[in-house]
């Protein structure tokens, strides 16, 4: 990306056909070049330099070359420092039809501007200083944000919330290294002191806080799939239209109606869960359920969780089993295919049934037998999973601190929903026992009933409780591995104070860590990372 300060314009509204369409122009020569081309509606030229800026003038463009009409606008006029790039920038509104766009940017690039990179205007706004790197890159998450709850983090982050998240960091690490600096270049002065141990705790505080928000942040921003899985006939398509709230797939009482994954995308407590219907896994002769089956096998193998979906009106078939057994697989590598020992099946009360429309109450988990959210994705489940199970570290210096409990159950990222509980039910053990750390939830598609539980004991295994536990980041696989790196560092710096060397060798490590910091906010970056940052922006903004 050229990193010089030309007059940029480009269509700024996305492909297609509306209402209007915004070609943006901005730069030193914007409002010369836009005056080379509008003129009022009756005709007469205008000097946008004598305009009082922000204002918004109707008019037409014309061509210079032939002087034939290109389309009838509104021209809005917007004077230096007080834009989104800080540089004179004019926005010319056209109808929103691509030939009139195109053929008013093909004149404004004709009377002088260059055709604006990928994110070079949000790029402009990075080097005048009206954003910092942080907030440049947020603009990405307001943009593609899927849910409120999504956007609500996204802006917060574009008004500056993750940088004055970093700052109390930033700020221990200059001051701390302001200190040990002096005290080497004057060991023989007097060099007003500062307190080590507090600077360091600070910093790893704040950055320990950002990178634990984060996995939480994750989920709202890149949101989740989640499978609906089980054999044929037990209502997976009728839970997925509930759960969407409409006839999305077709649902009869022929057993594998549904022969292929069908993927449909809802919002479940803030996140954007992308639901695919699968079809039914059993042993079959027919060529084309095979082939059904092989894709929702496929489907799983990418997902971040699953929904077993069993018939709750009859026992267990040799399928449910064989499904679960599956399921099983992919959360433990196959450690897990086999019932556990009588001793440490689930009990009973591990099944959360929501029982309301037959007035029983319901039942929840113990909390001895509930892991804690960050435990509830592991490794071996999805690669694309939204969280990992790697344990926090939440710690001053090089110690660990395992936050999950070494005696809690495995919990898997799975829920059991035991369909049709509008009929007489049936144990459903003998699959509970297989998968012992998922959570079921008795529901009826027919009905509705206990959808919302499911919703719920669905968010829960996504890690939507983490919120509760750490402020969600919505930070980039970038940043994060830059405050990670930081963190290391600082840790590393603790490490060499606790082993009582002499303070001068932890000066290394807290300038290394104050550097990964800026390459979060901005002070630290090269012209190769900021190219590869704005290249995944659209043209235009």
């Amino acid at each position: 990306m050229p990193l010089d300060f030309a007059t940029i314009a480009a269509i700024s509204t996305p492909p297609g056909v509306g209402g209007i369409g915004v070609i943006r122009i901005s730069g030193a020569g914007a409002a010369g070049i836009a005056s080379h081309l509008f003129v009022r509606a009756n005709g007469s030229p205008v000097d946008l330099r004598s305009v009082t800026s922000h204002r918004v003038l109707f008019g037409e463009i014309r061509d210079p070359g032939t002087g034939a009409l290109v389309d009838e606008v509104l021209l809005t006029w917007m004077a230096a420092p007080h834009t989104y790039t800080t540089e004179d920038t004019v926005e010319i509104s056209c109808h929103g039809g691509q030939l009139p766009l195109q053929e008013t940017l093909r004149v404004v690039l004709a009377a002088g501007a260059r055709h604006a990179e990928p994110g070079e205007f949000t790029l402009r706004a990075f080097l005048h200083g009206r954003l910092d790197l942080s907030q440049a890159e947020s603009v990405l998450n307001v943009i593609d944000a899927r849910t409120a709850e999504g956007l609500r983090l996204a802006v917060e982050d574009l008004q500056g919330e993750l940088s004055r998240r970093i700052a109390p960091a930033r700020q221990a690490v200059i001051s701390l290294l302001a200190f040990l600096d002096a005290a080497a270049d004057f060991p023989e002065d007097e060099i007003p002191g500062t307190d080590i141990d507090a600077d360091l705790a600070t910093a790893i505080a704040a950055l320990d806080d950002v990178i634990a928000g984060s996995r939480a942040g994750m989920l709202f921003r890149d949101g989740a799939q989640v499978a609906l899985v089980g054999r044929p006939n037990v209502g997976k398509s009728s839970l997925m239209n509930a759960l969407l709230r409409s006839d999305r797939a077709i649902v009869t009482s022929i057993a594998g109606t549904t022969r292929d994954v069908i993927t449909e995308s809802c919002n479940i407590h803030g996140i954007s869960v992308t639901l695919i219907d699968t079809a039914g896994i059993a042993e079959t002769e027919d060529i084309v359920e095979r082939l059904g089956i092989e894709r929702s096998q496929r489907a799983l193998a990418t997902a971040g969780a699953a929904i077993l979906v069993l018939d709750g009106s009859i026992p267990p078939a040799d399928d449910d089993l064989a499904v679960a057994r599956l399921l099983a697989d992919r959360v433990d590598g196959g450690h897990n295919s086999s019932p556990p020992p009588s001793s440490s099946r689930a009990k009973p009360t591990d099944l959360l049934a929501s029982r309301v429309d037959r007035g029983h109450d319901s039942s929840p988990l113990p909390s001895s037998s509930r892991a804690k959210p960050r435990d509830l994705l592991p490794r071996q489940f999805s690669e694309q999973r939204p969280l990992s199970s790697e344990t926090t570290e939440r710690s001053v210096g090089g110690t660990r601190h395992d936050e999950s409990r070494a005696d809690a159950p495995h919990q898997a990222p799975i829920v059991i929903a035991i369909n049709k509980r509008d009929l007489p039910q049936t144990t459903q053990q003998a699959v509970i026992d297989i998968l012992p750390g998922a959570v079921g939830v008795e529901v009826s598609s027919m009905t509705g009933a206990g959808i919302a539980d499911l919703e719920s004991a669905l968010a829960a295994v996504l890690g939507q409780n983490d919120v509760a536990t750490a402020q969600p980041s919505l930070i980039t696989t970038r940043q994060r591995a830059a405050l990670e790196r930081a963190l290391t560092h600082l840790r590393e710096a603790h490490a060499t104070r606790i082993a009582g060397f002499p303070i001068d060798l932890m000066a290394t490590d807290v300038r290394a860590a104050l550097h990964a910091i800026g390459e979060v906010t901005g002070e630290n970056v090269d012209e190769e990372v900021l190219t590869e940052i704005f290249s995944r922006f659209c043209i235009g903004k």
